[in-house]
């Protein structure tokens, strides 16, 4: 049976009672990840119930990751009664489906229900269609209607991040009141940071730290110590904008209000942390155009998800084929181009590639503030003009040195300078376009340019020698 032990000790100070550095400040060791397959290879699974059972949750996810499933599975076994669920919400998608096959429907419903309302959510979504109505109905009636009401909020929006239990308190309120009913409460979040102020209708009006609370004397009323900012966001607002609204205004927690402007909950910086790491892991891969984080899938599965990639590639390959074979008259009585044709392509596509990761991540941080856009798109082409005339200088002459021909050298030249500032501008426009289409730019613009830069490339490097050279 699973349980959330929160008291649970592990190891404290700069070592544990082995000698061994606490590893929640310096992560999991490979000898200590060696000693852990040593002892299951042993049989010893009072040590590995030793070494595992103080581990915080990340630690013990990072532990179950680096193991082979066999191994995993006795893992788990070991410290099945002592089984912290929040190790779930830490694990990668792939292992946490492993995991939560190991337990049974009611041990793992009754696990859930132990979680803050937010983390109980977002383990459900992750489960098959299958498991998670099994487990829902094996759930408290209340806590499985918190649930359902969460699912109704759209994928990845403020409602689904959201953790239900707040505190909310009316600003006419004294100081003594709010400790007086803070201490009474039973169904209190098990941390939060600032407390809600509502008017009569449950809306926001501002909130106060806790912290502020208990620095004032009990006769205080909250609505004079309060933050009279009023600041919330909508149940449907997607995460993105969320985790904006707490970078640009430094939050700590927000409310989050309902079509009627009333508080149904509150998301927490901790959330909007995984939130920030989970989009720009996402924005990292489709860049690089490796589909979902697969780490820990298997290979078929992996091959499965980045065969689309590969595909669009194909196609990008062909149609610069295509091109080149327009102009098989011209390189076959200039070998050089074949030699030279490739440089151009290439600079233009990495020159592309770096604006692209740029504006990605300023459109992601909403960085480019109204009316900046279109100076953002005047830089990079002066970039590009920039860029392109030393590199075209640089390979321009390269190639009159070295096949002894200068028109040679100007054709080239001409070619760079016009792909890179044309990597510039299409670096700036292709994501803005596909932004404006609400298509992810981090997973489409890189294809779109590469196919661009060396279509275009070709064609105007074989076709200004095919014009001046024959």
């Amino acid at each position: 049976m699973m349980r959330q032990d929160e008291n649970r000790k592990g190891p404290v100070g700069d070592g544990d009672e082995d000698g061994r550095p606490d590893p929640r400040l310096t992560g999991l060791t490979a000898g200590f990840v060696g000693e852990v397959r040593a002892c299951l290879g042993a049989d010893r699974i009072d040590r590995v119930r030793a070494l595992a059972e103080p581990l915080g949750p990340a630690d013990l996810a990072d532990l179950l990751e680096s193991l082979d499933p066999r191994e995993r599975a006795r893992v788990i076994g070991a410290i099945r009664d002592s089984f912290d669920p929040t190790v779930l919400i830490e694990l990668d998608d792939s292992v946490r489906l492993e995991v939560v096959e190991q337990f049974d429907t009611a041990d793992l419903a009754a696990a859930i229900a132990h979680l803050e309302s937010d983390d109980a959510l977002y383990l459900i979504e992750t489960l098959d269609e299958d498991r998670r109505i099994a487990v829902m109905q094996a759930m408290p009636a209340a806590f499985r209607d918190i649930l359902e009401q969460g699912l109704a909020y759209p994928e990845s929006s403020a409602g689904r991040l959201m953790q239900r239990d707040v505190v909310a308190v009316p600003g006419f309120w004294t100081v003594g009141e709010v400790i007086d009913f803070l201490r009474r409460s039973q169904g209190l979040p098990d941390d939060f940071y600032d407390l809600v102020v509502v008017d009569p209708a449950h809306r926001p009006v501002g909130t106060v730290p806790t912290s502020r609370v208990l620095r004032n004397p009990r006769g205080t009323r909250v609505s004079e110590i309060m933050e009279d900012r009023g600041l919330s966001v909508p149940a449907t607002m997607d995460q993105e904008q969320v985790a904006d609204i707490f970078r640009r205004n430094d939050l700590i927690s927000v409310p989050v209000v309902d079509a009627a402007g009333r508080v149904v909950g509150a998301i927490t910086v901790d959330d909007i942390v995984d939130v920030i790491d989970e989009e720009a892991e996402e924005d990292l891969l489709g860049l690089a155009r490796a589909g979902e984080r697969d780490i820990y899938a298997s290979p078929l599965r992996t091959a499965r998800r980045r065969q689309s990639w590969l595909l669009i590639t194909l196609v990008n390959t062909i149609l610069a084929s295509l091109v080149i074979s327009r102009f098989e008259g011209a390189i076959e009585r200039i070998v050089a181009l074949a030699v030279l044709m490739p440089i151009v392509a290439a600079m233009g596509g990495n020159a592309g590639m770096q604006v692209i990761t740029v504006m990605v991540r300023a459109l992601a941080a909403r960085d480019l503030a109204a009316g900046g856009t279109w100076r953002v798109v005047g830089k990079e082409v002066v970039v590009g003009v920039m860029n392109g005339i030393v590199f075209a200088t640089v390979m321009g002459t390269i190639a009159t040195l070295w096949f002894g021909e200068a028109a040679l050298g100007l054709v080239l030249a001409s070619a760079m300078m016009f792909n890179m500032v044309w990597a510039g501008l299409a670096g700036t426009l292709i994501p803005l376009t596909l932004d404006r289409f609400r298509i992810d730019p981090a997973v489409a613009a890189g294809p779109l340019l590469t196919t661009t830069t060396d279509v275009l490339g070709f064609f105007v490097f074989l076709g200004l020698a095919s014009t001046f050279l024959l």
